[in-house]
């Protein structure tokens, strides 16, 4: 009897080590084709392929340089998450057998970037802010207030007197569905700048949504998001207070930079949030904002309302802890 079992666990461990040693040479092909395919565009290297019982897929130590840049991103590994080993081979077959996506998708499934690495002073990084300010519609500015609270995003001067000489950040994206609804769940963070949970609430069956492609328009039901600062504001004080500013003017810088925030993305915020955000530069490390809309609220649709009317349409609140 003791051999049978020893003679199981055997059996268990070789398959076991054989169908990930497939799936690691099935992922590795497939990343080789897509590197080929964009060498034109961008020149990816990798160390190789991991997976783990706890149902994530990775590709790791990748090294990419975009044509016409010098410098290099770094990703530390990028990949899937899934609730176990197994729900990544129910992926694999839903790729071959798309028919199957209904019976065989996962409780969740996500993507995971772990330790993107961004070296303030890339080229590639400059680039980027500029292409932001355009975005924005501002000009590059001097302005001391507006530079060192990054009221445009952060420039690489600002990030540099802040102390950081690159930029490390993680994002995971999971989605769920709950009932009748599904969950997006989104974590982020920049190492010794900030922490961010985003959880929202969609209507719909998630299948059926994301299916839709470009045609998906996404209903808000519910929304929590929590900021957690990890040194960023003390950072921000010292650096302005080297800029010439009091206390008075980075404190309403502060609240420019957040205010004009809301504004770029159609909102113009009201006591209720402005409020416990002058709590949250008074000392407090947490902001959370919530918005719990009386039926789903339609985000494209949003800009069709006055700014100063959405904070009352997805009932918006802020707490700071």
């Amino acid at each position: 009897m003791k051999n049978a079992i020893i003679f199981v666990l055997i059996l268990g461990a070789l398959v076991f080590a054989g169908t990930k040693w497939h799936m690691h040479r099935k992922v590795g092909d497939s990343v080789d084709i897509a590197v080929l395919m964009v060498a034109p565009f961008v020149e990816i290297t990798y160390e190789g392929v991991s997976s783990t019982l706890s149902g994530q897929l990775t590709v790791d130590g990748v090294r990419a340089r975009v044509t016409g840049f010098k410098d290099e991103i770094v990703i530390d590994r990028i990949g899937i998450d899934t609730p176990n080993f197994l729900s990544l081979l129910k992926l694999a077959d839903i790729a071959s057998n798309p028919s199957a996506i209904a019976s065989d998708m996962p409780e969740y499934f996500g993507f995971i970037a772990e330790g993107v690495r961004m070296p303030v002073n890339a080229d590639y990084f400059r680039e980027m802010y500029q292409l932001k300010l355009a975005a924005l519609g501002v000009a590059d500015t001097d302005d001391a207030a507006a530079e060192c609270v990054g009221k445009y995003g952060f420039s690489p001067k600002a990030l540099a007197g802040l102390g950081y000489s690159e930029q490390v950040v993680s994002v995971a994206v999971i989605f769920r569905q709950q009932g009748s609804r599904f969950v997006l769940d989104v974590s982020s963070s920049a190492d010794q700048m900030w922490e961010v949970d985003m959880q929202m609430t969609l209507a719909g069956d998630l299948v059926t949504e994301l299916s839709k492609g470009s045609a998906y328009r996404p209903r808000m039901s519910d929304l929590r998001i929590e900021y957690a600062d990890r040194s960023l504001n003390n950072r921000v004080r010292k650096y302005c207070a080297s800029r010439g500013l009091s206390e008075e003017e980075i404190f309403a810088a502060q609240m420019d930079a957040f205010e004009f925030m809301g504004q770029a993305n159609g909102i113009v915020f009201d006591d209720y949030m402005i409020g416990p955000y002058k709590e949250f530069l008074g000392g407090k490390t947490s902001f959370v904002i919530t918005a719990k809309p009386s039926e789903p609220v339609t985000l494209s649709q949003l800009k069709l309302y006055k700014p100063a009317d959405v904070p009352a349409l997805l009932d918006l609140t802020a707490t700071a802890m």
